[in-house]
């Protein structure tokens, strides 16, 4: 074998490992787009989720706290009422 078919090999060689290893770069491109999809898809439900449980609780907080209040005044009158205080 000649020395230039040896170069010539050598650089074939080298291109096809070099086509399979741009092939496996595609692909783990690939995998990590998916990923990436799933995970921002995951993050926006999240953040939906979280909208919608601090939206909860103001409604909440809107109700209970003058409930909370009108109890107070109920048992300071009843307190009044009996002279405990």
């Amino acid at each position: 074998m000649s020395e230039n078919e040896r170069i010539i090999e050598l650089l074939t060689r080298i291109e096809d490992n070099q086509r399979i290893s741009l092939e496996a770069q595609q692909r783990h491109l690939q995998i990590a787009q998916a990923q990436l999809e799933r995970s921002n898809t995951t993050i926006q439900e999240s953040i939906e989720l979280q909208r919608k449980a601090v939206s909860r609780q103001a409604q909440i907080t809107r109700f209970v706290v003058p409930l909370i209040l009108v109890l107070l005044v109920l048992l300071g009158y009843l307190l009044l009422k009996w002279r405990i205080l």
